[in-house]
């Protein structure tokens, strides 16, 4: 590789990192996604918080937004019944032996007020119960959690990518120029 090119190549490497946000010393937004599956209802949503606020394995969240599939309602953590405490989220061990962040949620069904269901989410479960009927039937289910990276770290492993695809590219034609 040409002198030329390799600087180049260093350059747009430092340009790509130097747009990347490196907060180590000071707090930064963690984003995760969830998906709740039970027999009867599926959903999806993402949660955020603030990782500085993070104490003692837990903190309250920044933001949620959730909604089951099919329904137009949307819940976000002012829903939690124990708002402004709660919804929050905490350190666990997941039934794979994975470490991982999880929340703590209830919130009443927003498509039927009067019909006295409510929902929780708690870790790696999700149970729809009646707040009026003790004996009614559980509907019980599954959470899962994966994190959300951060756009600036996609935007600069994108660069460093395309540049690269650029200089190999550029090699393949200057091969065939040659021959």
């Amino acid at each position: 590789m040409k002198l030329g090119s390799k600087l180049v190549l260093a350059a747009s490497l430092a340009l790509g990192l130097a747009s990347v946000d490196v907060n180590s010393a000071s707090a930064a937004i963690v984003r995760y996604a969830f998906t709740v599956d039970s027999p009867t209802t599926r959903g999806n949503g993402i949660f955020s918080f603030d990782d500085s606020t993070f104490i003692d394995g837990e903190a309250i969240l920044k933001s949620l937004s959730f909604q089951f599939d099919g329904d137009s309602n949307v819940y976000t953590e002012e829903d939690d019944l124990k708002s402004p405490a709660f919804p929050i989220v905490y350190t666990t061990i997941l039934s794979t032996g994975k470490t991982s962040l999880a929340l703590d949620y209830q919130f009443d069904d927003k498509a039927n007020p009067a019909s006295s269901i409510r929902y929780e989410i708690a870790g790696e479960d999700f149970t729809a119960f009646s707040i009026n009927t003790s004996d009614a039937e559980l509907i019980s289910g599954t959470v899962s959690y994966r994190k959300v990276p951060e756009p600036t770290i996609l935007g600069g492993l994108l660069l460093v990518g395309s540049v690269t695809l650029m200089m190999k590219r550029k090699d393949i034609v200057m091969g065939k120029l040659k021959a």
